[in-house]
């Protein structure tokens, strides 16, 4: 039987493990419903054909690229209030700067990468890609690269709910935006509904709507409900605020090269199954958006870390930083474990979600995918654990260091072992997803190492 003493003494780790699990839950659910989007984009794609799914891959790979870069920069956001109001529960003022610069910092990060996704096709060739899926996957990439500003304000929104610790509106907005989508996607790809038959432009064209159709349903909630309103944060959100934007800046600049680097390492995978065959880069477009749903869960964890951490940051509570760390760290690893099993016992139900299994054409897809599916379990658990270490120590403003250490794991182990096992020792796309795996490894233990280190580094609040 419990004592009273002992019963007490546990109660702030269940105390944390709920605070983490009411904030984690909206926050994964969202975050499942952005992937979603574009599950539903990979799915009807693959409908199209193989040579348009494969296409569309090697497009939507380069254009997340960018995508995620700007994810991280405006991620910076999350922890600035976070600690701002662990620090001073009533502020007011300077979360609304923090989240107008966030809306600042993505339409200045979105004018170098629009200039940069609309050459797709020049690019695509330079990194000896097929000329024919190139061509498919510029007409995709000009359509679909407008949706990055309001999926990143939509981001910036998500942003300040969380750091509210009220995400709810997050995931109801997220919920209709999967809706929209896919609603857009069958009407703009097949001409369904009196809509044109656009194929790959559609799909571009669905993702513009649906992102800028969540971005404004943010606007409605956070301006009209009761409990956001009083922050007015869209107010004048045009005047400019220099020393917030650098402070933003200086903290996301890292988190965004960390965020490019591994979106880097899977786009530059892409390109690797593209150097391979049509259907190797259509197998592991089906493989990566499977492991791209599950990765959403240890995301939403790791978000709701970075707040947690953030606020115990702010109150300068060590006892709760720890806590809050390692109670996201458990919960990621966990549910990683299970994701693994699953995915090791049923791969081809898995696969068949995302491509018809009785049509002669995908029987190559489909094998590869298994296969890549076989390396991807594997890797579950690290990735879990990497991302819950990036989000532990974003919340104690520490995002240098962690940089480097994801181009290590990522680029130089991740990519070099990929790229000799799959080419040197001739595993092909399998040795692609064998590196992949081994990076993430890296990156999870040196953050872990990090994380536990983290009072003699000085990362702890004075």
């Amino acid at each position: 039987m419990i004592s009273a003493a002992a019963s007490k003494q546990q109660s702030p780790w269940r105390h944390e493990f709920r605070a983490t699990l009411a904030l984690s839950w909206p926050l994964i659910l969202t975050n499942l419903s952005m992937s979603l989007i574009g599950a539903t984009d990979v799915v009807m794609l693959g409908w199209l054909g193989t040579t348009e799914l494969a296409a569309a891959s090697l497009g939507f790979n380069l254009a997340m690229l960018g995508a995620i870069f700007s994810m991280g920069l405006i991620t910076a956001s999350s922890p600035m209030m976070a600690t701002e109001l662990g620090r001073n529960p009533h502020s007011v003022r300077d979360i609304r700067r923090t989240f107008r610069q966030s809306l600042w910092s993505a339409l200045l990060v979105c004018l170098p990468i629009w200039v940069f996704l609309w050459n797709t096709q020049a690019i695509l060739l330079f990194l000896g890609q097929i000329p024919e899926l190139a061509e498919i996957a510029q007409d995709y990439v000009r359509a679909y690269m407008w949706s990055i500003l309001p999926f990143l304000w939509t981001l910036a929104a998500r942003n300040f709910l969380s750091a509210l610790e009220k995400p709810l509106w997050s995931l109801i907005v997220g919920i209709a935006g999967v809706v929209a989508n896919g609603f857009l996607n069958y009407g703009l790809i097949f001409g369904n509904f009196g809509l044109p038959a656009l194929g790959v432009v559609g799909a571009g064209i669905g993702s513009i709507l649906a992102n800028s159709f969540m971005f404004v349903g943010m606007i409605a909630v956070i301006s009209l409900h009761k409990d956001f309103r009083r922050y007015r944060i869209f107010g004048r959100w045009w005047r400019s605020d220099w020393p917030r934007l650098a402070d933003m800046w200086r903290l996301g600049l890292p988190i965004a090269v960390s965020s490019g680097m591994e979106g880097g390492v899977f786009s530059v995978a892409v390109m690797l199954m593209g150097l391979i065959s049509t259907q190797a880069v259509a197998a592991h477009a089906v493989a990566l958006q499977i492991a791209s749903l599950t990765f959403m869960v240890p995301m939403g964890i790791a978000q709701a870390a970075t707040v947690r951490v953030g606020i115990g940051y702010g109150r300068k509570d060590n006892a709760m930083i720890h806590r809050a760390g390692w109670a996201s760290f458990g919960l990621s690893t966990a549910f990683m474990t299970l994701m693994a099993a699953i995915i090791l016992i049923i791969p081809g139900p898995l696969v068949s979600i995302f491509i018809e299994r009785g049509s002669a054409e995908n029987i190559e897809v489909i094998g590869l995918a298994i296969q890549f599916l076989m390396v991807a379990a594997l890797f579950q658990i690290v990735d879990g654990a990497q991302v819950a270490g990036q989000g532990m120590l974003r919340g104690l403003h520490d995002t240098r260091v962690p940089m480097f250490i994801a181009g290590f794991g990522y680029w130089i182990v991740g990519i070099g072992a990929g790229a000799g096992l799959a080419f040197g020792l001739g595993w092909r796309g399998v040795g692609v997803w064998a590196g992949l795996a081994i990076g993430l490894g890296i990156v999870a233990v040196l953050l872990l190492a990090r994380w536990m280190m983290r009072e003699k580094l000085g990362l702890l609040p004075a």
